[in-house]
């Protein structure tokens, strides 16, 4: 195959196989190119043929790069991701694609969170109360970002 000056062949990308699942449904299964979400210690970006680990996902926008090459966005909540060698999994509290999302409802408990902050008094109140308006935050922040 000929290519033009200073021209490259194109790689072609590496897929694997990811699957979401909550306590309600299997939210996602199909072959993607890439994820890329946010671990308790920082975002992370997963591809074909990654490093085996195990690790705590926090409430994120978690982005996934289709085997087309489309970027997708869905919220999803506290769990765990594995990563293998044959796929990776995420077990989530919930997980919901920003069409699913109710606002009205994350803006009420993003409301509710932040009054409880202010008039908590229990150490536990405050840390549920924190992790609430962690979830309402990244529900209205998944649903802004796709009527953009």
């Amino acid at each position: 195959m000929k290519f033009c000056k200073g021209a490259e062949p194109r790689k072609m990308a590496a897929y694997f196989r990811f699957e979401v699942y909550t306590p309600h449904r299997a939210f996602f299964a199909d072959t993607v190119e890439a994820i890329v979400i946010t671990l308790l210690d920082g975002e992370a970006a997963v591809y074909a043929n990654h490093s085996h680990f195990t690790a705590p996902v926090i409430p994120c926008l978690l982005k996934i790069k289709d085997s087309k090459g489309i970027w997708k966005t869905a919220f999803t909540s506290e769990g765990l991701l594995e990563v293998t060698s044959h796929k990776t999994v995420l077990l989530s509290d919930a997980a919901e694609w920003p069409a699913e999302i109710d606002y009205e409802r994350a803006k009420e408990a993003k409301e509710k969170a932040e009054e409880t902050l202010k008039t908590a008094m229990l150490k536990f109140e405050t840390e549920a109360a924190a992790a609430s308006l962690k979830r309402a935050n990244m529900r209205i922040r998944a649903r802004d970002e796709s009527v953009k």
